[in-house]
């Protein structure tokens, strides 16, 4: 029996432990539809949900959630609340020692070793770097969260630590899929910068030279979404298969009545 879903906008709320969540519903598609509210949201993780935000997630009515966290990640923050009914995928979208000595540097490393790692620019470029190589080496998750999408898995919400960059290129591959236009995709993305959503930057003590504005400054760019990372993104599509249509059929496998079944599930009718 097909689930009876909401059509109208829902009001996003302030939900206390888990940061960067929204519905990506009324995000337009190139051909004048629509994604419909209720189908597909992206938040943080939900390690520290507190009771009345399991609460309002269980009025979602979750199908699954995709975690997109590695062991790492899990170490740090704890697994996600239970939610009764919803079943729980982890496709870490990062190898669990991939850049580990990076993050500790980040949490703990004094100022010049920041400087080092992080100055002149080599912050960013790590970023455009991670997200062009976890759109051509993470084909396999992606497809597999495509299918599932199609088949059965929706309404669905898509995190990882902080709902940024993992979730917000695995959000950003399901919209293309749909047809949602890019500026319309970048839009949402960006909207991980605002204040209430950020992540909080967490170091090994909280004192005044472990928190100066220098140090906040050097690690601004690993904790900003930034267009540029997203474009980065959109120009390994093209340069590795040449266009959206053929990463989505020859990358990740997704034929058209995939996707037609996609479309069916996320967008508003035709």
């Amino acid at each position: 029996m097909t689930q009876q879903l909401p059509q109208v906008p829902s009001t996003e709320p302030e939900l206390a432990g888990v940061r960067n969540f929204r519905d990506v519903g009324g995000l337009p598609t190139a051909d004048g539809r629509q994604v419909r509210y209720g189908r597909l949201f992206r938040s943080g993780h939900l390690a520290h949900a507190t009771e009345s935000d399991a609460s309002f997630l269980a009025t979602l009515r979750l199908h699954t959630i995709f975690d997109f966290r590695n062991a790492a990640d899990m170490r740090l923050e704890g697994p996600d609340v239970e939610l009764p009914g919803v079943r729980n995928v982890n496709l870490p979208l990062t190898d669990p020692a991939d850049g580990a000595e990076f993050w500790t540097m980040v949490r703990e490393g004094n100022i010049e070793q920041l400087r080092s790692i992080l100055a002149d620019g080599k912050a960013a470029g790590r970023m455009s770097a991670s997200y062009r190589t976890i759109i051509k080496e993470r084909t396999g998750e992606h497809s597999r969260v495509l299918h599932a999408l199609a088949e059965d898995s929706v309404p669905a919400l898509m995190h990882c630590a902080a709902g940024k960059d993992r979730a917000g290129l695995s959000i950003a591959v399901s919209l293309l899929a749909v047809g949602v236009e890019r500026d319309a995709i970048e839009a949402d993305y960006l909207k991980s910068n605002d204040p209430h959503r950020r992540y909080k930057v967490k170091r090994k003590d909280d004192s005044p030279s472990s928190m100066s504005p220098e140090v906040m400054e050097l690690l601004s760019p690993l904790f900003d979404a930034r267009a540029d990372y997203l474009r980065a993104a959109f120009e390994t599509i093209e340069q590795t298969w040449g266009s959206t249509d053929r990463y989505l059929t020859e990358g990740l496998k997704v034929g058209p009545q995939t996707r037609e079944k996609l479309r069916e599930r996320l967008l508003d009718e035709a």
